[in-house]
């Protein structure tokens, strides 16, 4: 049998005229973040520049929740309780180790790897509702776990608790090219494209071509020499590295956080955002982050109850599972085909 991935075994597939390269698919990538986070630096500050900076986190934790169900049709509903094990071993590490900032955020995401990778491996043999139940009670154990043990707030020793005065807090400080909240909005815009490009550097190649095989059978992919364990439990780890780097960058963000910040419920809506933005382009991802962040802030700032939104969100649900490409998945193929129109007249 011959491995999935060997060029040998693949037949040789001719680019078609007019279709989007890896390279120029990149260059979208960078191009088209830069400049939407070039102009909401120029334009927003205070309220909406924080909630831009959230809401780019979130894109990170939706790109997550997007791989494992978009590659392999599996539904993870405790993403963003790996976001807070991500803020949990960052502030832990900062604190232990004071390192440089960047070094922080690899720490929350290799820890929040190593965590999904774990909670993912009990349940690689389930699919559908049954591994949905399953991270979802594991996103429920571990916000029970951070209420009693109290989520840390900067305060010294493993839990980092403080005294009643509070007196002892001690808040993550932000690096110093990026102390400034423009600067550090920025900074994790250039973190989140880092991210996506690492997810689609995984979707075209081995990796990908594996989950692709794994989704649509199982059976076949084993017996095509694909180790599909193996191959899960990378989607798992790879998901939980990118909410682990969210986490890290909402500790950078506020300094510290809290147990109240992690309710099981925010994965329920990471995961309707993710099929609002569409799962199968990295645009669904990033346009789901904005607007699963934006529209609770708006409501807010219009003195409206933020759990409206969750209204919106249920209605926008019934629309993804009817058009399952999603917003995202509409604009790529719309940039596609004028693109392919481009290339054809400049051919002719």
């Amino acid at each position: 049998m011959t491995e999935l991935g060997k060029t040998e075994a693949l037949p040789i597939v001719r680019r078609r005229a007019g279709e989007i390269t890896p390279t120029l698919r990149y260059v979208a990538i960078v191009s088209v973040i830069a400049v939407i986070s070039g102009f909401i630096a120029l334009v927003a500050g205070g309220y909406w520049l924080s909630n831009f900076t959230q809401a780019y986190c979130f894109v990170l934790a939706l790109t997550g929740c997007a791989l494992l169900y978009g590659q392999l049709g599996l539904v993870s509903l405790c993403q963003w309780a790996l976001v807070g094990v991500g803020a949990w071993i960052s502030l832990r590490f900062y604190h232990f180790v004071h390192p440089p900032f960047f070094v922080t955020i690899l720490v929350g995401g290799v820890g929040a790897s190593a965590i999904g990778m774990i909670w993912g491996l009990p349940a690689l043999r389930m699919r559908g509702l049954y591994l949905a139940l399953v991270t979802l009670m594991l996103a429920g154990a571990f916000q029970t776990l951070i209420t009693v043990t109290s989520f840390p707030v900067g305060g010294p020793g493993f839990l980092g608790q403080v005294g009643a005065s509070g007196n002892d807090r001690v808040p993550m400080a932000r690096p110093i090219y990026a102390s400034s909240d423009t600067a550090y909005f920025l900074f994790v815009a250039f973190v989140t494209i880092l991210c996506i490009i690492l997810v689609e550097a995984h979707r075209r190649s081995k990796p990908g071509r594996a989950w692709a095989l794994i989704r649509k059978n199982e059976q076949m992919a084993q017996a095509s020499g694909v180790r599909v364990v193996f191959y899960k439990a990378w989607a798992f780890a790879l998901s939980g590295f990118l909410a682990g780097v969210a986490g890290a960058l909402l500790a950078g963000l506020f300094g510290q956080l809290d147990a109240g910040n992690f309710a099981p419920t925010d994965s329920i809506v990471i995961f309707i955002g993710t099929l609002l933005g569409g799962v199968d382009v990295w645009l669904g991802a990033f346009l789901g982050g904005i607007l699963t962040r934006f529209i609770p802030a708006l409501l807010i700032d219009f003195n409206v109850n933020a759990y409206v939104g969750l209204v919106f969100f249920g209605a926008a649900l019934m629309l993804a599972l009817r058009d399952p490409v999603g917003i995202g998945g509409l604009l790529t193929a719309l940039a596609e085909r004028l693109y392919a129109k481009f290339q054809a007249r400049r051919g002719s």
